[in-house]
């Protein structure tokens, strides 16, 4: 049948016009600091009238808020276009500039709206040239292990209209303006290769800076730069290791235009701070006993502290820091405390989370208590540190993993980590003094990480099924801190397979677009000239010899095509592309007949263990097709047809060793190697439903359970419920007895975990995400909301849902670049109600399997399997008979 669009006659007449609302630009909310020469501008329309959609738009850009329609800066014409991401294609834009800009729309009538509201960016340094400020530090020797502070007073003279504060560092910093901690950003700059880009970050000031007498101050940590603790990852001998530095450039113009730049030099001044110890890996150690009041205030006297030395700068590329920050974003008090004798206490904050813990305490001076942070406790109450230490490598006992030192001052003493993160649930404080009394209040707990913005919900009849969906999100969110990581504990590295598995999983509920820029950009920076890449990112040299083979570092493909997928933006696809394409072309090089023995495999399955060989060829597989689709998209039709050629070969090779043609099996058909081929479309389509069959009969004789790895885990639901097999895949997603994802969340977990076994004595993580895709999949397998490759930022959305037998009811929302898609649908009887919602200026594709629907009250033929029923923007109801 052909595609079935609502009429237009419903259109209410009385309703609102369209408005363009949540500007953006660079996906930031009028953001500072940027360097980009030709920001991305988007919006959405609020349009709440069914086929609401925009046919034309209009930018202005001005350099004056109350001017901004005159876009004497950038003035388009009226541009018959109907998506609403837009590349700046102005006047060059200058350096220390706020830029203001706004949007008119026409609507499906032709009729305009009104101006929207304003939004604005602000440009940074837009070139490190323009950087006035030197790297300073305090000395040159890496194992010195008190944290340094820094300080600077200047004066004031004129009344000041703005002021900005430019900060990069090598390591971490807190920056202080007259004695007030300037924003509420944690661990600053995010981690990147540091020898070869430096992040630097923005900040307005102008209310911190009084008139008169200022001083600016700087605490500087170790972070990833100066790694003083020893792992098997070889941090602590990375190439660019060396004392913490920092460069300051701070800005201030006055009320008659002026400007003066007060910056890092070897005036400031510098001393040891209280943090006397600072490992992102370990904890921090902290001593009250040191602190020195005020020492970022104008009248502290510095007259004792020594001038900085100068550094040369960490890198060459010195880049603005464009993206969402870490913070403490929820704040959790314990559920319980445990008094286990005069000098022990356990408190439990009822979850597993990646932050810090918060202690207020008064006690005798010189008291020294420790923080121990873990994931569970000893059968004697005390916590665990044995399933998260594995892989530290201490040379003494000076730096116990995971946790904090305190020695108090006498006074109140408040401590939180500045330079450190843990990943844990329960806090063992102990202390030789017997004298101390806790109580609950005295420990808080913050939830940290890239603080992204959450654009999904699902909601179930199924109490596990809701409790797994919100334990991935804190999986997710525990492993983002500027790049994805695989745990929030034992390693904290940025995994190259936990986040291809995961990055599905991380869009449909949170806006990350900005996180996987900057860690494509860690990926260019580490890709070596013939295109290999290392396992995990960014690293210290760590990676390439093992861990790296497509099935890993397919990252550098699969992640660009997704953010295509979800924003609809090439961008991400035209900034990695060459490195995608050098990537593809050395897996040729070392595998010229198709296939590749290179990767890791379905790392830790249940108990079958599929080929690497298959599992890694069909990872080169999606990488010459995903380069492939880039090529043609970006203009490149020779490219576009070398690398579809490319597919085939490496399809053909994979179906001729692997699939028997007769039967629909692959290898020995373990569920592993029946759905990975299924999942990414090696199967040729005449044999899709044999190949499913035959998945669909390895799971009921595995007991209706999961056999599969990471690798498996990321294809089984959804080869199973892309065809045919809705049913069993549900089955799987929502067992309650190992192995399972429900079984962790039936014995407690809140998290997801490492190992499906959770008593197996190694790979036992409490906060893992490479099994998330199932966060993906509510999404996808039972809401059915997929973007539409043809139409990709969800223009048009395919809406595939699944109404499995044993759920009663689904809601799947997600808010994608035009506005939020529901797709939610619930069972009573033999009826379904199918409850859709399409943002105004995009479209959907309804696919249903039923000869009985209707639509709104009425009637409807069948479905269309190819095109489906399209729907315009609104609200609709499909009553469906089972």
């Amino acid at each position: 049948m052909k595609a079935f669009y609502i009429p237009l006659l419903f259109l209410a007449s009385h309703a609102l016009l369209a408005q363009p609302t949540k500007l953006q630009s660079e996906y930031l909310t009028n953001p500072l600091g940027i360097d980009t020469p030709q920001p991305r501008l988007t919006w959405q329309l609020q349009d709440t009238r069914k086929g609401a959609r925009q046919t034309a738009y209009q930018i202005f850009v001005s350099t004056d808020s109350a001017q901004v329609q005159k876009g004497e800066v950038w003035k388009t014409a009226k541009v018959a276009f109907v998506r609403n991401l837009v590349t700046y294609e102005g006047s060059a834009l200058k350096p220390y500039t706020k830029y203001y800009w706004a949007v008119q729309t026409w609507d499906h009538d032709g009729k305009p709206s009104g101006l929207s509201s304003i939004a604005s960016f602000e440009t940074g340094h837009m070139n490190q040239q323009n950087w006035q400020g030197s790297w300073i530090s305090d000395a040159r020797d890496v194992t010195i292990k008190p944290a340094p502070y820094f300080r600077k007073s200047f004066q004031t003279t004129k009344r000041v209209r703005s002021a900005r504060a430019y900060i990069a560092a090598a390591g971490l910093y807190e920056l202080y303006l007259n004695g007030q901690k300037i924003g509420n950003h944690r661990l600053d700059p995010m981690y990147t290769r540091f020898d070869r880009r430096t992040l630097y970050v923005t900040y307005d000031v102008t209310k911190q800076i009084q008139e008169g007498k200022n001083a600016v101050g700087v605490l500087l940590g170790n972070g990833w730069y100066n790694h003083q603790s020893t792992a098997v990852w070889y941090f602590h001998q990375a190439p660019w290791r060396s004392r913490p530095s920092v460069c300051v450039d701070l800005r201030v113009t006055y009320e008659d235009g002026t400007t003066e730049t007060i910056s890092s030099d070897t005036s400031w001044k510098t001393a040891l701070s209280p943090v006397i110890f600072n490992s992102i890996y370990t904890a921090e150690h902290y001593d009250a006993r040191k602190e020195q009041k005020g020492w970022h205030t104008a009248a502290f006297d510095d007259s004792k502290w020594k001038n900085a030395i100068n550094r040369p700068a960490p890198s060459l590329h010195i880049v603005a820091q464009a993206l969402h920050p870490i913070r403490n974003v929820e704040a959790l008090r314990p559920v319980s405390m445990v008094h286990l004798d005069d000098t022990t206490w356990v408190y439990d904050f009822g979850r597993n989370i990646s932050g810090v813990t918060e202690l207020k305490l008064k006690g005798n001076a010189g008291t020294m208590v420790r923080l121990k942070h873990g994931e569970r406790l000893l059968e004697n109450g005390r916590v665990d540190l044995s399933n998260i230490d594995a892989h530290y490598r201490p040379t003494d006992n000076t730096d116990p993993f995971q946790v904090d030192v305190v020695t108090l001052s006498g006074r109140e003493d408040e401590f939180m980590p500045k330079f450190n993160y843990k990943g844990f649930q329960y806090v063992e404080i102990t202390s030789k003094n017997r004298d101390l009394d806790l109580t609950p209040a005295n420990l808080m707990a913050y939830f940290m990480h890239s603080d992204v913005p959450p654009v999904g919900k699902i909601s179930s009849s199924n109490p596990t099924l809701d409790k797994l969906w919100w334990a991935t999100n804190n999986s997710y969110l525990s492993n983002l801190f500027g790049y994805p990581t695989d745990c929030p504990q034992r390693e904290k590295n940025g995994w190259t397979g936990d986040g291809q598995i995961a990055v599905e999983t991380g869009l449909y509920s949170y806006d990350g677009i900005t996180i996987y820029e900057k860690w494509l950009a860690d990926h260019r920076d580490e890709q070596q000239p013939n295109g290999i890449l290392p396992a995990i990112i960014p690293t210290s040299g760590w990676g390439y010899d093992w861990a790296n083979g497509p099935d890993w570092t397919s990252t550098i493909a699969i992640i660009p095509w997704n953010l295509y997928l979800f924003y609809g933006d090439k961008k991400p696809l035209e900034d990695n592309y060459e490195n995608m394409k050098r990537y593809v072309d050395h897996i040729t090089d070392i595998a010229p007949n198709g296939l590749t023995s290179w990767g890791l495999g379905d790392w830790i399955p249940v108990k079958s263990q599929s080929p690497v060989e298959l599992t890694s060829s069909i990872y080169y597989f999606v990488d010459a097709t995903i380069v492939s689709n880039a090529a043609g998209l970006l203009g490149k039709p020779a490219e576009q047809q070398l690398y579809a050629s490319l597919a085939k070969k490496i399809q053909d090779a994979i179906n001729d060793k692997y699939l028997n043609k007769e039967t629909g099996l692959y290898g020995s058909g373990l569920q592993t190697e029946q759905a990975v081929p299924l999942q990414w479309g090696v199967v040729p389509e005449n044999l899709k439903s044999k190949v499913a069959a035959h998945l669909a009969k390895r799971v009921a004789a595995d007991g209706n359970s999961l056999d599969v790895g990471l690798l498996g885990t990321k294809a089984i639901l959804n080869a199973l419920s892309e065809n045919g097999y809705a049913d069993v895949a549900y089955t799987l997603a929502s067992k309650e007895t190992y192995p399972s994802w429900g079984w962790w969340i039936k014995n407690g977990a809140t998290t997801l975990y490492e190992n499906w076994d959770i008593q197996a004595k190694s790979d036992i993580s409490l906060n893992h995400i490479m099994f998330g895709e199932i966060g993906a999949w509510l999404y996808k397998g039972l809401g059915g909301i997929k973007p539409d490759p043809e139409n990709p930022g969800f223009k048009n959305v395919w809406l595939r849902p699944n109404f499995v037998k044993n759920l009663d009811r689904l809601e799947a929302e997600h808010e994608g670049p035009y506005g939020k898609i529901v797709s939610s649908w619930k069972r009573s009887g033999t009826i379904i109600e199918y409850k859709v919602t399409i943002p105004a200026n995009s479209t959907a594709s309804v696919f249903i399997n039923s000869k009985k629907v209707k639509l709104d009250g009425m009637p409807i033929v069948g479905t269309d399997s190819k095109q489906g029923f399209r729907l315009l923007t609104g609200n609709y109801t499909f009553l469906i008979e089972e």
